[in-house]
């Protein structure tokens, strides 16, 4: 995954956080993980959990706390070769 990508993610995650933000705390979270997993394409999660993977990933509180109810994809289908 290309850096550009990674910091569209991280970008559109904490876009998604700061909206939520201003929903009670008790929803805000759902209200994350629920918008990822209705618009974001498999392989869009994929590179999400990814992200993840790195101590320094740039993920909002919110985010962070969301992933537990965030849809972690199958990995990806590797060519027949």
């Amino acid at each position: 995954m290309s850096h550009d990508t990674k910091t569209k993610l991280v970008y559109m995650a904490n876009q998604i956080a700061t909206f939520f933000k201003t929903q009670p705390e008790s929803e805000a979270a759902q209200g994350v993980a629920t918008h990822i997993n209705k618009f974001w394409e498999p392989r869009m999660r994929r590179q999400l959990f990814e992200i993840l993977e790195k101590q320094d990933n740039g993920l909002d509180a919110l985010v962070l706390q969301a992933v537990p109810l965030i849809r972690k994809p199958e990995p990806a289908e590797q060519p027949l070769r």
